[in-house]
């Protein structure tokens, strides 16, 4: 299983439509989408300095931005399949479809490790794959990403979460490569 989480840069980029028609017909069966929270969740940020909430309540709205672009890509390429829970993704998978997370049980009433700036999709979709006992997670990106940088690289350099370089080293000592690839980079993704 392969989880690749689509940044929500990408949402205005003339590629997006190749990208998911691609991991409709070449990822069917083994790959989970993980949907950015792209302006949405640029929305949530504004809105909770604007208002000063806490972050629990900025996380909450950063995670219904996941879930408007999770809509807005099943809009795009219905072929796509949608699900909310791990074995709703799994049996979407099973069904030989490609599937894009709702992540709508992140939610959440009190704070945790999740419920931070620090971690974005990026973290998620590793935590995702965490979960999943996938074999890669993927993050597309739509900047260059430099050659051979490391997680801890790509996190000083803004291209990442700062909770990302924690998951990744998770993943790595659990078997699952971590990858970030920028948004012409479809080819090395889904072959």
């Amino acid at each position: 299983m392969l989880v690749v989480k689509l940044g929500g840069s990408l949402l205005r980029d003339p590629l997006l439509p190749a990208w998911l028609d691609r991991l409709a017909t070449r990822g069917a069966g083994q790959t989970v989408i993980v949907p950015g929270g792209g302006p949405f969740a640029d929305a949530a940020r504004a809105l909770q300095k604007e208002w000063r909430v806490d972050d629990v309540c900025a996380h909450n709205m950063a995670v219904l931005g996941m879930a408007q672009t999770a809509r807005l890509l099943h809009g795009i390429e219905p072929r796509l399949a949608l699900a909310d829970s791990e074995a709703g993704l799994r049996a979407r998978l099973a069904s030989g479809r490609a599937v894009i997370w709702l992540p709508l049980a992140l939610q959440r009433d009190a704070p945790d490790l999740l419920t931070s700036w620090d971690v974005s999709s990026d973290s998620l979709a590793a935590w995702l794959a965490l979960r999943l006992r996938a074999c890669a997670v993927v993050l597309v990106k739509s900047c260059a990403v430099p050659a051979q940088a490391t997680p801890a690289a790509l996190a000083a350099a803004g291209i990442v979460d700062r909770a990302f370089p924690s998951y990744a080293a998770q993943c790595a000592r659990a078997g699952i490569a971590c990858d970030v690839v920028t948004r012409t980079d479809m080819e090395q993704v889904v072959g």
